[in-house]
């Protein structure tokens, strides 16, 4: 390195400090090498989330430096100018990265898990390489992050990397500014880092390379194996093979709910392996090949050899390249795609220690290929599905979350939101942030609120939050719910559907009033109707309810979700229709229904799509919450042609959609599957038309939102977007967040910040 002095004649000096996503990205050796190219003097330090640079040279050096800063920061990074002024030299002689400095005040920027970048790809590949088929490497770009990490400012002592020692070489690597791994605190080799394991019932352990031989060897033999990755356990086996899909199905109880695919990287985009057996737009691509390496929902080709049984009843599958240098050197090896499903029980978190992996998932997995590196906190894969020409969030998780967004005026206080029950998140709102948390799952059971409850503290410690306010469901079963009424803090209760309107309204701020369609299962309402199909015009902290569909009196509350028969028979019973009882509820369901014995009244639009789905697939039970109504959207027939349904006042001025008109023809058995289902998307995609058109009349708006789990079908969403882009009134679906209730914890922050009582944004 140059010692030279810069001509004090000229000597000027800037302190920069730059915040965004600037740590574990390789940020301070990039400002490093642009310095020592300039040929300036001074130093940069991490600062609690910050980045802190001391920068001396000339007038015209400095403001080169100054404008490369942001204009070639490294890819993953999201730098911030926050602040640049002149400052008196300190006549240093060289230019040096410093120690971390942890006593400030926070701005965190927690970087999510990366994906494998190309230039550590290309390593394992090369066997002069000291990590050829390593599956550990990683850079200053590329690895793990969240789920590592347990503490800031990110060093290797405050991540679960802290036991393992350097070796020389590794030693050399990280603290040497011209390497790409200088400071990459997941550093390791296969002398000092972490190591596989290979264990099988009644079989002696395989260490090492072997330990991926042995994997190998039983997933060709049709085995299952629980694979440890970067955010938990894999459940893999051969897509190709019916029988080892079949077999992995029955042994997690899994009979239905779609199984992603793990493609091998072949081709100049590295989508060449999946074109052959998928077809996915421009977009879809680019989201698969994204470095966020999220799951994207595809179109299966007509002649796709993978197994039926991967994605039963349904035309697309779920699709995603490989993340981690272990994916690579699996499918290298395997040579061909393998299924690669969340290492869990019935709904949890995944699973992230070995012990209870091997515990709880044992009667499951053949085997399992183990490592030693701990996983701090769970990160399943995010999934996201191309919605009108935009790739929208399904399930927010590893290399997506922690989601961080910025809001045009900062929040009063910091307040906590935890979500509702089903797709648990929750988010935390200060200043001008908002950090949303990787989907926890369904709060069913003890491990499902303990995640939930690390989740929380995790996240409070790591950006140093202390919430003075807590915003929850108005349900009072929910378990966040009761979670949030046992904490010693204010609580401010956000009705559910509320919540998904001001979660499309604060992604959209520039839209000064909406009228948002909420369209989804069941939400308890202001009059203890369980909700679905609400429309509500104003903006966050001040809505007002002014549609929703016909109610009807369903049988069984939450047990309707999974068995959509109930909300046939509702619907027949409500218009004096019979119902076909035959094994499902016999004379005791109606009797019980017609007594009002267990029952709700309900305007849920996911509750009609579950009865259409009954009626005209005979999904009488489903295996997972949704799973009619996919199926039903699979099925459809694209058409134009819809059947009216009546829109009329009831006594509260709430304008009410009349479902009762698709009954005949959802009945009709003259009908193919696909007409009905077609006739049956499409009439409601007209019937929302027809609503908004209704309400312009005596409403003001500036756009429409939908929002909601049943918005997350495409063929509804995008017909209506359509139909409202031929009137000139646009149309928005969440993108940043999940449409459904993975997003509700930030539309609950949005609400209640918009409130006088809770502190407005």
């Amino acid at each position: 390195m140059s010692t030279h002095q810069p001509d004090t004649d000229r000597l000027a000096a800037r302190r920069i400090v730059v915040s965004g996503r600037v740590q574990g990205v390789g940020f301070r050796p990039f400002v490093y090498r642009i310095a020592r190219r300039l040929n300036l003097h001074g130093w940069v330090r991490n600062k609690t989330g910050q980045v802190i640079i001391h920068v001396e040279g000339s007038p015209h050096d400095l403001e080169r430096f100054e404008t490369t800063l942001t204009c070639r920061a490294p890819s993953l990074s999201r730098p911030h100018l926050e602040d640049a002024r002149d400052s008196l030299p300190e006549h240093t002689r060289d230019f040096r990265i410093l120690e971390s400095d942890g006593t400030a005040e926070p701005d965190v920027h927690l970087p999510p898990d990366l994906f494998c970048c190309d230039d550590c790809i290309e390593e394992l590949s090369r066997s002069s390489e000291r990590r050829y088929r390593y599956p550990f490497t990683n850079c200053t770009q590329c690895g793990p992050r969240y789920t590592i990490i347990q503490a800031l400012p990110y060093d290797r002592s405050r991540t679960s990397m802290r036991d393992f020692a350097l070796c020389g070489d590794c030693r050399a690597e990280y603290e040497n500014p011209l390497d790409r791994r200088f400071h990459a605190q997941p550093l390791a080799c296969p002398v000092c880092g972490p190591a596989l394991t290979f264990v099988q019932a009644n079989s002696p352990q395989i260490h090492g390379k072997a330990a991926l031989g042995a994997t190998l060897d039983l997933l060709r033999k049709g085995g299952v194996v629980a694979v440890k990755g970067v955010g938990g356990y894999h459940l893999m086996c051969d897509p190709v093979d019916d029988e080892a899909v079949r077999r992995l199905r029955s042994r997690k109880h899994r009979p239905d709910k779609p199984l992603a695919v793990l493609f091998p990287m072949e081709g100049e985009d590295g989508l060449g392996a999946v074109r052959r057996f998928a077809l996915p737009d421009d977009v879809e691509a680019r989201a698969c090949a994204d470095p966020e390496r999220p799951i994207v929902l595809m179109r299966r080709r007509s002649d796709c050899k993978l197994s039926d049984a991967l994605a039963p009843g349904l035309s697309e599958i779920g699709v995603f390249l490989p993340y981690s240098p272990l994916h690579h050197l699996l499918l290298s090896e395997f040579d061909a795609p393998l299924v690669a499903t969340s290492g869990n029980i019935s709904g949890e978190p995944v699973i992230t220690d070995n012990d209870e992996a091997q515990a709880r998932l044992t009667r499951i997995a053949d085997g399992f290929l183990h490592h030693n590196r701990p996983i701090v906190r769970p990160a399943d894969d995010s999934v996201v599905r191309v919605i009108a020409g935009t790739r929208r969030l399904i399930r927010s998780g590893r290399g997506v979350a922690p989601r961080e967004l910025d809001l045009r005026m900062p929040f009063e206080r910091p307040l906590l939101a935890v979500g509702g029950h089903m797709k648990g998140a929750i988010a935390l709102g200060w200043d001008k942030r908002c950090v949303i948390s990787p989907h926890i799952g369904e709060l069913d059971t003890p491990r499902s609120v303990r995640i939930f409850e690390q989740v929380i503290g995790d996240l409070q410690t790591l950006y140093r939050v202390a919430p003075q306010h807590i915003v929850c469901d108005a349900h009072p079963g929910y378990a966040s719910t009761r979670w949030a009424l046992d904490q010693n803090v204010p609580v401010t209760r956000v009705q559910h559907h509320v919540a998904h309107a001001s979660a499309v309204a604060g992604e959209y701020p520039d839209v000064p009033r909406w009228l948002v369609f909420t369209w989804d299962g069941v939400g308890l309402g202001k009059d203890n109707e369980l909700w679905g199909g609400e429309a509500f015009v104003g903006a966050a902290g001040a809505w007002r309810r002014v549609a929703s569909l016909r109610p009807f009196h369903l049988l069984g509350g939450d047990r309707a979700g999974r068995e959509p028969w109930r909300s046939a028979a509702a619907l027949m019973w409500e218009t004096g229709r019979d119902f076909p009882q035959g094994q499902w509820g016999g004379p005791f369901a109606h009797q019980a229904w017609q007594r009002r014995i267990g029952t709700h009244r309900t305007s849920s639009a996911g509750r009609l799509f579950d009865a259409a789905a009954a009626l005209v697939l005979n999904v009488d039970v489903a295996s997972f919450e949704g799973q009619g109504p996919m199926m039903l959207e699979s099925a459809a027939a694209q058409t134009r042609e819809a059947i009216a349904l009546p829109l009329s006042r009831d006594e509260q001025g709430i304008l009410r959609m009349d479902w009762e008109p698709l009954l005949p023809m959802l009945l009709d058995q003259r009908l193919s599957p696909e007409r009905r289902a077609g006739l049956f998307h499409e009439s409601l995609a007209q019937a929302v038309a027809t609503q908004v058109a209704m309400l312009a009349r005596t409403e003001s708006f500036d756009a429409v939102g939908l929002v909601g789990g049943v918005f997350q079908n495409r063929l509804l969403a995008e017909r209506v977007t359509a139909l409202l882009f031929d009137t000139g009134i646009p149309a928005h679906l969440p993108s940043a967040v999940p449409a459904n209730d993975g997003g509700l914890a930030f539309g609950q922050l949005i609400e209640a910040a918009a409130r006088p009582q809770t502190g407005g944004i």
